[in-house]
């Protein structure tokens, strides 16, 4: 036996110096080294061997093996290097190499980023809420009448099951209160809100917003007034100027609209509707206490106020974007500018 695994050594290494792929090297190692193998085949007669001589043909099985093996090591690395040099041939290694271009953020995100860190720094903590609302939370708690336009199935996505897409991202404000453990609750809540409108340069129908809540015991209007003028200079730059016009809204009083100057190279400055505001109605109030069955939004003893703003819109203003179709229509020739 001790011959014959000497032959299988011998014959196994020269076969494995002809072998040109991978293929027929597995096939080698089955053949030598598998189940059914020359190899597997000697040592199952080991029971055979006289006691004396186990100890010697025992340790030359071993020693074959793991000269096979060590040969299909070698040799699948050999056949693997000149594959690799093969694959490499006629490369220039000292050409330079080609720059990977990089990406940007889309100018929303950037505008919602740059929104939220400023307004992080102010105190504002972020709040989020359901995209799918209930009426109560979307309108009635809002002070929203029946009557009022934006609850009309022509202007707002209702579900079957009477439910709808959120007109605005004020049903933050409302659930947030609603969990409030205690004042003052500071919150902004940028999001995506749905309206009927008709897709053009400046409307779609899925659009995203950002609205921020402050209610403690003592809010006051210039509160409100210098919280917004610093949010739109740190914004704009420092030389934007601030208005704001008397207004209505169902859910603020009093309410306004906010416009800044823009100035333009080459163009006439002009006023432009930026964000809406206002110091939250008592009836918002009354109607959060009364969900939460308690009076910790009591409106004799709180205030408070409120304001929201389109990110497209700011976005478009920041950037210089005429048409708001543009942030949606992901066109790499107008992405690349950012």
């Amino acid at each position: 036996m001790l011959a014959e695994l000497d032959t299988i050594r011998t014959e196994g290494i020269a076969t494995l110096e002809g072998i040109s792929d991978e293929t027929s090297l597995e096939n080698f190692r089955v053949n030598y080294l598998g189940k059914k193998g020359r190899l597997t085949t000697v040592s199952a007669g080991m029971r055979d061997v006289p006691p004396d001589q186990k100890a010697a043909v025992g340790a030359k099985l071993n020693e074959v093996r793991t000269a096979l093996t060590a040969g299909i090591e070698q040799r699948l690395s050999s056949l693997q290097a000149a594959k690799d040099a093969e694959s490499v041939k006629g490369i220039d290694v000292t050409l330079p190499g080609r720059p990977a271009r990089s990406g940007a953020l889309h100018p929303l995100t950037r505008i919602r980023d740059r929104a939220i860190q400023t307004l992080r720094r102010m105190g504002f903590a972020l709040a989020d809420g359901p995209e799918i609302e209930t009426e109560w939370h979307c309108f009635d708690a809002l002070n929203t009448p029946a009557d009022h336009p934006a609850r009309n199935e022509k202007d707002t996505f209702y579900l079957p099951d009477g439910r709808l897409l959120r007109t605005h991202t004020s049903t933050v404000q409302i659930r947030t209160m609603e969990s409030a453990k205690a004042l003052p609750v500071r919150i902004i809540a940028p999001g995506a809100a749905y309206r009927r409108d008709e897709i053009d340069a400046t409307h779609l129908s899925v659009f995203n917003q950002l609205e921020g809540l402050y209610v403690a015991t003592d809010v006051s209007l210039a509160d409100l007034k210098g919280t917004l003028e610093y949010f739109f200079q740190d914004t704009f730059g420092p030389q934007t100027q601030v208005r704001f016009r008397p207004h209505f809204f169902p859910f603020t009083e009093p309410s306004f609209e906010i416009d800044i100057k823009l100035e333009v190279k080459g163009q006439e400055a002009r006023w432009i509707e930026i964000a809406g505001c206002g110091m939250v109605d008592p009836a918002v109030f009354e109607a959060v206490c009364k969900s939460r069955g308690d009076k910790l939004f009591d409106p004799e003893k709180v205030t408070g106020f409120a304001f929201g703003m389109g990110l497209d819109r700011l976005a478009m203003i920041l950037h210089g974007i005429t048409d708001i179709r543009h942030l949606i229509e992901n066109d790499a020739r107008f992405l690349s500018q950012f």
